[in-house]
């Protein structure tokens, strides 16, 4: 068995390179994406450059935000999720394996399964607690820096994201409603199971039963 930290990284790096495949079938189905990606493919329309990059360059700046308005210092995870999500999600996009599909109950299909793949993704890489991504510690730094609950930042960041990436061109469909509205249930069991595994292998049964406590 190799060593709890190493397993822990490479269960991280799996679940992003898993999430990313997902947004890929998200963005292949056609039917309208999460609001940050339609907010990244907004960007690429409008400005050139890979969909990958602009997760990066995007996350970058959130990680700067998050330091410059509630002090939040960036981890080695942070970066981790910046940079492999990117690259995974250029490749996937680059080496073109998904086929584009017409029909319209294929590409819900597509969808659905994107957002699937997607959630068991989260999972996978939130499961061994290397760190929040870019995103969610903008989310926090937000809440802490105007005193509004999650809920509300986390709402107003992604109709803020939404509607600009609507105005530069992203794709908004039915399917940027269904993420809203599927991923949290989604997610809340996919992180439970993924954290199981994790657990008495790799030493972190303790600490995650203190942490869900």
């Amino acid at each position: 068995m190799g060593s709890p930290i190493v397993i822990r990284y490479a269960m991280f790096v799996l679940g992003l390179l898993v999430s990313a495949f997902g947004c890929v079938l998200m963005i292949k189905a056609n039917l309208g994406v999460s609001p940050w990606d339609v907010f990244h493919i907004g960007l690429q329309k409008t400005f050139g450059l890979t969909i990958g990059l602009w997760t990066q360059i995007v996350g970058a700046i959130v990680i700067l935000l998050s330091y410059v308005l509630a002090k939040i210092k960036p981890t080695f995870g942070m970066f981790l999720n910046m940079v492999c999500f990117g690259l995974f999600l250029d490749m996937f996009l680059w080496l073109n394996l998904i086929p584009s599909v017409e029909g319209m109950a294929q590409r819900i299909v597509m969808l659905l399964i994107g957002l699937l793949v997607i959630s068991v993704g989260i999972g996978m890489y939130i499961s061994p607690r290397l760190g929040a991504g870019p995103r969610d510690s903008f989310m926090l730094a937000m809440h802490e820096r105007m005193g509004w609950s999650i809920q509300k930042v986390r709402l107003i960041i992604e109709i803020s994201v939404l509607l600009a990436g609507a105005a530069l061109g992203g794709p908004v469909s039915f399917g940027t409603v269904l993420v809203a509205l599927l991923t949290g249930p989604l997610i809340q069991r996919t992180i439970p199971f993924w954290e199981n595994v994790m657990q008495k292998p790799y030493g972190m049964t303790e600490r995650l039963h203190r942490k869900a406590s």
